[in-house]
């Protein structure tokens, strides 16, 4: 027999996920009243939604910045969204100032592992093997190894891999992750366009 939704859980569980009053009572009964295991649901459900969104067109949204205290450091991105309702969203304008704020603190020059040029990709793999042959690894182990290395590479340099900087705020979500929430939570499909970082004294 399945538990009785309370209306109160069905409000903490809206205030902590963002999602409709009817899909947070659906998760919550399928999730037999466990609040935990329905955010999980809704988090499921939200990004599935945002991945058939995905191909619908962008032509609205915002450029949202960031400049830190110093005045040393600021980032610019253009976020997109379907609608001009949307991108006057505090939702979306939240989202947008999250991660112009990450673009200023952390390292990247792409949004996509896929945005990266082929030619760039050969030449951090041909120094990943020249290394690996310079510290004797097996031959069997060292397509792992340099494998492992781009991996990790590609999330140095693309936008969409990274943790946000605030770990703690985002529980450790990658901005990808953030995205399709963003997206789960407005309903339009989302996109980060395109970034810049500017730092003073740094060289292009």
């Amino acid at each position: 027999m399945s538990p009785e939704i309370k209306a109160t859980d069905v409000k903490a569980l809206r205030e902590r996920t963002g999602a409709a009053m009817m899909d947070c009572k659906s998760a919550l009964t399928e999730a037999d009243g466990d609040i935990d295991k329905a955010i999980e649901l809704l988090r499921v459900k939200g990004q599935a939604s945002a991945a058939k969104r995905s191909g619908r067109s962008t032509s609205e949204g915002i450029v949202a910045s960031y400049v830190h205290a110093t005045g040393r450091i600021g980032s610019l991105v253009e976020i997109q969204c379907e609608t001009d309702f949307v991108a006057r969203n505090d939702d979306f304008k939240a989202f947008a100032a999250e991660i112009a704020l990450h673009i200023a603190a952390a390292a990247h020059r792409y949004v996509a592992a896929d945005d990266v040029p082929a030619a760039e990709e050969a030449a951090e793999r041909a120094v990943f093997e020249q290394k690996a042959a310079e510290e004797g690894k097996p031959e069997d182990v060292r397509e792992r190894i340099v494998e492992g290395q781009l991996a990790k590479w590609r999330k140095e340099v693309a936008l969409l891999d990274q943790p946000h900087v605030n770990a703690d705020k985002h529980e450790g979500k990658t901005i990808e992750q953030l995205r399709a929430e963003a997206s789960a939570k407005t309903g339009e499909n989302i996109r980060i366009a395109r970034f810049a970082r500017f730092e003073v004294g740094a060289e292009d």
